[in-house]
């Protein structure tokens, strides 16, 4: 959510930020917003002038009433009667165009750093850099699900008759590979600084609207009946979530998360051969990584975050590559993003593994997230980005590691968390 006095101030801006993200039918909101708030500072007005006399004519009653003039004094306190009626009403239109206004604010999008292509949607994504050598063996890969099968560490049929499609059992050596990945990742990213953290799985409405658009969040949360509560869909949800309405020291910046969490999504939409297996599923586990920081600093922290996880990648000898996300790829609060891209020997490409963004201080802004400095206070910006997503990661991880016969190797990074194995293998 944008600054209501930088609209105010700048409308040609916001409309062109707008118009860069393709997103033209939310023009109109521009001058309604304007229109809105023109209304309610009017109001405003009023309301205050209203309460700045009160305490004059109740002064003026009792002096009145001191001098014996009863009439008089009855007069006043009539105009003070009439002054409450209107201020009751006057405080009311306040709430309601308040309530206006920030349902507006909500919908407009961020401005977007001076620095993303413009584009309509992903296929204008731009490559920036590639990590490692993209190679393709001279044995035909299978599909990642047949990999598993193939070491007995996968049963989506068992999984479909007890959750329906999207969900999976993963068993034996891949199940403790997942586990593995996801263990190593939080400790590499405790070695770079980070604090670990379990955070909440289920979060209030207020955070979940403070953290992603509308758009987003129909799209993807689930909802617990009957309760203000829903499944996270990434434990940067919480994470973020954890500062709703703190003022934070500015000593204590910035504040850097590494979080592990189970994540819910629903993944609408029919989707082809290479997104299902365990690939496009409504229940998965992640490391994540969040910062908070001043907004000076933020740009730096989006290059670290990123670079966390293409390091962690190669370290576990996949090849990865960066890709700018252009504007119209953008979700609304994002300033700007980058995808990690994992490469996939079996389709010959890059897949995405994680992604990376700055949300400048519009997480901050919908959460009442301040920082107070010794000259005053201000809002924060957030930073998240996946530290790694198995089984999704596993696809990557089995594809790069495979051998002729159908075995996994396991980089030595990974070994001791797997019990000293150095390779997979069918029992």
């Amino acid at each position: 959510m944008i600054d209501l006095k930088f609209l105010r101030e700048n409308p040609d801006i916001v409309r062109q930020n707008i118009k860069n993200k393709f997103q033209d039918s939310k023009l109109p909101l521009v001058d309604e917003v304007i229109e809105l708030d023109k209304t309610y500072r009017a109001f405003k007005l009023e309301a205050d002038t209203l309460r700045g006399g009160r305490n004059k004519l109740s002064k003026q009653i009792g002096m009145l009433m001191g001098q014996g003039k009863r009439e008089e004094a009855e007069a006043v306190k009539k105009q003070v009667s009439e002054q409450a009626e209107r201020l009751k009403e006057l405080e009311t239109l306040e709430v309601e165009y308040a309530e206006k206004i920030k349902n507006i604010m909500m919908v407009i999008p961020n401005i977007i750093d001076p620095s993303v292509p413009i584009g309509k949607d992903d296929s204008e994504n731009v490559e920036v850099q590639r990590y490692g050598e993209p190679l393709v063996p001279d044995f035909e890969i299978p599909y990642h699900a047949e990999i598993m099968e193939n070491l007995n560490g996968l049963d989506l049929e068992s999984a479909r008759r007890v959750a329906g499609n999207g969900f999976y059992y993963l068993m034996g050596d891949i199940a403790r590979l997942h586990s593995s990945i996801i263990s190593y990742a939080r400790d590499f990213m405790i070695d770079r600084g980070f604090t670990y953290c379990i955070p909440p799985f289920m979060i209030r409405s207020e955070v979940v609207t403070g953290v992603m658009s509308f758009a987003e969040m129909d799209a993807m949360m689930y909802k617990i009946e009957g309760e203000d509560l829903y499944l996270i869909g990434t434990s940067e949800h919480s994470m973020i979530g954890k500062f709703i309405d703190q003022i934070i020291p500015e000593e204590s910046l910035p504040q850097t998360l590494t979080s592990y969490s189970p994540c819910f999504r629903k993944e609408k939409g029919a989707h082809g051969i290479e997104e299902r297996g365990v690939y496009r599923i409504h229940q998965f586990e992640k490391q994540e990584m969040i910062v908070v920081c001043k907004p000076e600093e933020s740009p730096m922290w989006f290059d670290k975050l990123w670079q966390n996880t293409v390091d962690l990648f190669r370290s576990l000898d996949i090849p990865v590559r960066t890709l700018e996300c252009c504007s119209g790829d953008l979700a609304d609060l994002k300033v700007k993003s980058i995808d990690v891209e994992a490469w996939s020997p079996r389709q010959g490409k890059y897949f995405e593994v994680g992604s990376c963004s700055n949300l400048g201080d519009a997480q901050a802004r919908r959460l009442r997230i301040r920082v107070n400095a010794k000259d005053g206070k201000y809002f924060a910006h957030t930073l998240n980005n996946t530290v790694v997503a198995p089984p999704r990661m596993l696809i990557a991880f089995l594809e790069n590691n495979m051998n002729a016969d159908g075995s996994v190797n396991i980089p030595k990074a990974l070994q001791p968390y797997m019990g000293g194995k150095t390779k997979i293998e069918k029992k």
